[in-house]
């Protein structure tokens, strides 16, 4: 029996249902003679993990950083070895009236756990996931299927709780369905593209039951999912740290599926950028909101996974090649993160100078940014001590919004240096009602209206402004927040957001998003009982709980980087 489907028949095949959908019962696998091999030592050790490790002592690629300020040093020096933090297989005690530090819980941890549970979705009698949303008041759409973004905070969720088999179904549901044909119209989409999402369909005539997946055909916009991949190996290495297992990692499929994704991500082409090229609608903002180019959240979910990925490969000849070329992508894609998205008070005044139409490698203004084109808000946003990772940053473009989800990201995976990461930490507090408000936390800030709604958006009736992705407000963020705040030494921070969402979030059903300036509104087409909403409350406080859960979410920095390299005119966009 395939360890891949448990009790799944022996002639499952793929089927076609029609142009739109791709409809196939789950072959079986042999895995059993990988999983009975003895394991293979991966670059992840059990005494001294790569974590630890610096880039340049494994494969003599240093990364550049600048050197920590002394409140960066002494924030960091809490969490100075994520490696040790984590005990594999201890539960955090959430299912027990009382945590096991002796910590009160807060009424609504189990009524989250009820509601997590009561999502679980099971294929031939296993969890393979959690289903998007359990509302059952409103048209379901999509938010009956199993989306891989959204299962990450339920994946953490029951890792932490020392229930890790569903997230390996999860991974091995994912990896099979990623082998799909993958077909839009009359064009192939690239072997290693992971779905946005699966369903499970029952079929009582034949007593069956067969998986659905989208690969974006059924999407708005028909946007492939650019980030399913990168969260898809940041669960395999979550996985990997909290069980210490790792003959997941080293099955030959496992390995086969990461060299695929980021296949697609390392070719060469036309790119003067080590960033990445995207769509409109490609990751958590699924709609048309102004994010193609060389969006932030891309950028730092492409860091992460080249990060897990260095972790994971292993020492082989094909894993050999790809940790050349992911080496040398991390040290050019970290300098021009840090070098060319960052923004903070003196980098703001250096743009309200540039001059423009400038030639030859000598130019300041490398993007040729028009100081006209900077936005009024931001003067008043920026704070003297404080700064963040821009939204976009392309060809005569920057977007300057504050993107939630893509700096706490820099901060987890070491993409933001130690003097950034707090910079960002001292931004959220000092722009705490722009950004928190009254319901954690702000996806996209500030909100766009009017003519540059219209243009931007194309008059998209769900992201009118403070609603939705358009200046919305995200609990399922408390996860990423929290993480991001342990990590910089600061859980005051997220102890205070946490409070701040229990006043709500169990009396408003757990909704998707608020509306508001504020956050004060239910959202307007907000589903209850959205489960990442749920799940990523519960994470954040197993988090605050227990701190040592970090260690299977953020990356230390690597601790050979070269010298910092110190803001100056010419330190340049």
């Amino acid at each position: 029996m395939s360890s891949l489907d448990g009790d799944v028949s022996q002639n499952g095949s793929l089927k076609s249902v029609d142009a739109h959908h791709a409809l196939a019962e789950i072959e079986d696998l042999d895995f059993s003679r990988s999983l009975d091999k003895p394991p293979r030592p991966l670059n992840m050790e059990r005494q001294r993990s790569c974590d630890e490790r610096s880039l340049n002592e494994l494969f003599g690629v240093p990364l550049l950083s600048p050197r920590p300020s002394s409140r960066a040093e002494s924030n960091f020096r809490l969490i100075d070895h994520l490696d040790g933090l984590y005990s594999p297989g201890r539960r955090s005690g959430f299912n027990t009236p009382r945590s096991q530090y002796g910590f009160e819980t807060h009424p609504a941890v189990a009524e989250a756990w009820d509601a997590l549970r009561r999502s679980l979705v099971f294929f031939r009698g296993q969890p393979v996931g959690t289903i998007a949303a359990l509302d059952n008041t409103g048209e379901q759409l999509n938010y009956d299927q199993v989306f891989v973004r959204d299962f990450v905070p339920s994946a953490l969720a029951f890792l932490m709780n020392g229930e890790p088999e569903i997230v390996k179904n999860f991974i091995l549901k994912t990896l099979r369905l990623q082998s799909w044909e993958k077909k839009i119209d009359r064009f192939h989409l690239g072997e290693g593209v992971m779905p946005a999402s699966f369903k499970v369909l029952h079929d009582p005539v034949r007593n069956s039951e067969t998986l659905m997946a989208d690969f974006g055909e059924s999407a708005i916009g028909r946007v492939a999912p650019v980030d399913s991949g990168f969260w898809w190996i940041f669960l395999l290495r979550a996985y990997t740290k909290s069980t210490g297992d790792t003959s997941l990692a080293e099955m030959p499929e496992c390995q086969k599926g990461m060299r695929l994704i980021l296949s697609l991500c390392l070719s060469e082409g036309f790119d003067t950028f080590p960033t990445l090229l995207c769509a409109d609608g490609c990751c958590m903002i699924d709609r048309r909101m102004g994010v193609y180019g060389y969006p932030i959240e891309i950028q730092a979910l492409f860091f992460m996974a080249l990060r897990c990925a260095l972790l994971l490969l292993k020492q082989d000849e094909e894993g050999k090649e790809f940790v050349e070329r992911i080496t040398r992508r991390l040290h050019a894609l970290s300098f021009h993160m840090r070098s060319y998205y960052w923004i903070d008070l003196k980098q703001l005044n250096d743009i309200y100078r540039y001059k423009t139409e400038e030639y030859s490698h000598t130019a300041v203004n490398k993007f040729n940014v028009i100081p006209d084109s900077l936005p009024e808000w931001i003067f008043d946003f920026m704070p003297v001590h404080g700064g963040y990772f821009v939204g976009n940053v392309s060809p005569a473009k920057m977007d300057f919004r504050w993107f939630c989800l893509g700096n706490c990201i820099a901060i987890l995976s070491s993409l933001a240096t130690p003097e950034q990461s707090t910079a960002i930490m001292d931004l959220i507090e000092s722009r705490w009602e722009e950004l928190v408000g009254e319901m954690p936390l702000k996806v996209i800030y500030p909100a766009i209206e009017s003519h540059e709604w219209r243009i931007v958006t194309g008059c998209d009736p769900k992201n009118t402004r403070w609603s939705y992705h358009n200046g919305g407000s995200w609990p399922v963020l408390l996860w990423l927040l929290t993480a991001a705040c342990i990590k910089t030494g600061r859980p005051q921070i997220a102890r205070r957001a946490i409070e701040l969402a229990e006043t709500r979030l169990v009396k408003d059903n757990w909704p998707e998003y608020y509306d508001g300036k504020l956050g004060r509104f239910v959202g307007k087409q907000a589903r209850k009982f959205q489960t990442w909403s749920i799940a990523g409350y519960l994470v954040a406080k197993m988090l605050l709980e227990d701190p040592s859960h970090l260690g299977m979410l953020a990356l230390e920095e690597d601790k050979q980087m070269k010298p910092p390299m110190r803001r100056s005119h010419s330190w340049t966009f």
